[in-house]
């Protein structure tokens, strides 16, 4: 009997650690497309919104990047930031496009014709909130217009 009462109160404290609301991409902003050595970088500014009165501590990012549909890089970071509660915060992303999916014409189209993409961001963020670690889903579309 004692052990279960000591299961169930640390069930119910444990719950209570547990953010109540998921921590949602709102935007991505500050998208720059540069062209180096190694190949097309894709940076950016995602931000994040925390409706949690908890504080989380965020420590890994690994998000697909799809540009209309097709897999056109992985953001794969290591992090050690915090993100106060009831408040947006920014994660600098910065990853290698693989432009061998999309073809030469149409990556030239793209530049210079101004052509719009739906870019679209898919994976998790690994947190941890009041001691414990959780993963956090991100789902987010958003269309970008690239010029040159």
């Amino acid at each position: 009997m004692k052990r279960l009462l000591i299961i169930l109160f640390g069930a119910g404290l444990a719950a209570g650690c547990i953010p109540k609301k998921e921590v949602k991409l709102v935007r991505v902003e500050n998208v720059q497309l540069q062209n180096g050595a190694k190949g097309a970088t894709l940076a950016g500014n995602a931000v994040f919104f925390n409706p949690n009165a908890a504080r989380l501590k965020l420590r890994e990012v690994k998000i697909d990047v799809l540009v209309d549909n097709k897999k056109a890089a992985r953001i794969d970071q290591q992090l050690s930031a915090l993100a106060k509660g009831n408040s947006e915060f920014t994660v600098p992303l910065e990853v290698q496009l693989n432009l061998k999916e999309f073809g030469l014409l149409d990556a030239l189209q793209g530049i210079f014709g101004g052509k719009k993409y739906q870019i679209q961001y898919v994976g998790y963020l690994k947190v941890k909130v009041n001691g414990l670690p959780m993963k956090i889903p991100v789902n987010h579309q958003e269309e970008f217009k690239l010029r040159f």
